[in-house]
């Protein structure tokens, strides 16, 4: 069992801590085994829109496999802010030095700022106050414009809603970006990525959208991507013929059903090489003969990722 620590802070907004804690239980509510705490200073916060809520002031014990995120606060600026306790200050910084995620949501990167998680690692928050961040934590890479950076066991994202994107992030990396969408599915959102991110996956990217019978089919080539799956068998197993398939496959993602695949294989071989495999053993890794196709199939991607592979091909 995975403990979801939300450490709360005065003024908590709450769709910063109600959109992760939803994306948590519908994973436990799909088997996997989480169990969501609250920690604050006090027994009780008063959330940013007036509710008020009940917490733990002792942290549980803790282990690698934890996770412990912060939601943001209503403030114009850091500066003014809610008081941060150092105790709750130590807490995260326990918690990470342990091998285990710390992450954030909106203004909370404030927190692990002064906690001395964001030095020299990427971060971002919300775009009012990306600035004062920089300003304050002269030594973290403030990123502007993406949804939410992960760096070294510091996951951090822009504002408000992003909070979900953030959490479907790290559902992916625990357990598959398929179990994200289904996830992403059940809460009815769109699963938002941005810039060039390895979670940016097209298992999410291109799920946008609310056509069952074309999300059927990508469960299914979701889970078989390195397998050859003819048209035909799709259709059947989707209820209708052939030209229907590839219609309402391609208004709903903009793709072709082969197309989705091979993006899919192109993406899971990226991610090998990133971690040191050859171009030709990721080929057959995820279902190409050999890395031709690959390397044609990867021409069009970006600079950033075409990087990657440098010194990498055989």
């Amino acid at each position: 069992m995975s403990l979801v620590v939300f450490a709360l802070f005065p003024g908590v907004h709450l769709l910063d801590l109600a959109g992760p804690a939803q994306v948590f239980s519908t994973a436990a509510d799909y088997g996997r085994p989480y169990r969501i705490c609250y920690v604050a200073e006090r027994e009780q916060v008063t959330s940013a829109q007036g509710l008020p809520l009940t917490a733990q002031t002792r942290w549980p014990e803790l282990c690698s496999e934890d996770l412990v995120l912060v939601p943001g606060w209503r403030t114009p600026g850091f500066h003014g802010g809610p008081h941060l306790d150092p105790d709750m200050l130590e807490g995260l910084r326990a918690h990470h030095a342990a091998g285990g995620t710390v992450a954030s949501v909106c203004s909370g990167a404030e927190a692990l700022g002064q906690a001395g998680l964001l030095d020299g690692r990427r971060c971002t928050t919300h775009h009012d106050l990306q600035d004062e961040l920089a300003a304050r934590h002269p030594r973290a890479k403030v990123t502007r414009d993406v949804l939410f950076t992960a760096d070294s066991g510091v996951v951090t994202s822009a504002g408000i809603a992003s909070g979900i994107d953030l959490a479907l992030h790290l559902l992916a990396d625990r357990h598959g970006p398929a179990f994200a969408a289904r996830v992403a599915r059940n809460m009815v959102v769109y699963s938002r990525r941005n810039g060039h991110e390895p979670q940016a996956s097209a298992m999410l990217r291109h799920r946008a959208h609310l056509d069952d019978t074309v999300h059927h089919v990508q469960d299914l080539i979701d889970a078989r991507f390195s397998e050859t799956l003819p048209l035909p068998e799709l259709a059947v197993r989707a209820g209708v013929s052939e030209r229907t398939l590839t219609r309402l496959f391609h208004r709903a993602t903009g793709l072709t059903p082969l197309r989705y695949q091979q993006t899919l294989r192109v993406e899971h071989a990226e991610r090998l090489i990133g971690h040191g495999t050859t171009a030709e053993a990721a080929a057959r890794e995820v279902g190409f003969g050999d890395a031709r196709m690959l390397r044609r199939l990867r021409a069009g991607r970006t600079p950033a990722v075409r990087e990657r592979e440098d010194g990498q091909s055989p």
